[in-house]
């Protein structure tokens, strides 16, 4: 009988293992799928916005704000996963020079023992547009 108790004892942490991992590979898998869609993102979108008129014109080097939300925001949610909650924050866009900070957040929820916890991932991205000179 005491053995079968140590059989049961160790199936069950076995289970209870196999769970954990499997919601922090979740987490984990959450978090790098975010931060390269928010970087590849943000490059393609900062590339769309790029302003031809004044680099012909005067040679400067610039981006149309306006142009850069609108693909930023339709690339990000043409590729976001729809199991989460996302949250975008532009905190700073330049036009001339090119550069943007942004943050985007995504929230996961899980329920322990009846108990909802949510986590917040949240990845920051400051992007300057280069040049090749």
């Amino acid at each position: 009988m005491n053995e079968s108790f140590w059989g049961i004892g160790i199936i069950s942490f076995g289970i209870i293992g196999v769970f954990f991992i499997l919601f922090f590979q979740d987490v984990t898998n959450t978090d790098e799928h975010n931060y390269n869609l928010l970087k590849e993102t943000t490059e393609s979108a900062m590339y769309d916005a790029f302003d031809y008129t004044s680099y012909y014109e005067n040679g400067t080097v610039r981006i149309d704000r306006e142009k850069f939300v609108e693909n930023f925001v339709r690339r990000f949610a043409e590729n976001a996963t729809l199991a989460n909650t996302y949250k975008i924050k532009i905190y700073d866009i330049n036009e001339t020079p090119p550069k943007v900070s942004l943050s985007v957040s995504s929230s996961k929820t899980a329920g322990f023992t009846g108990e909802v916890v949510e986590f917040n991932i949240p990845n920051r991205l400051d992007a300057i547009l280069e040049t090749p000179y």
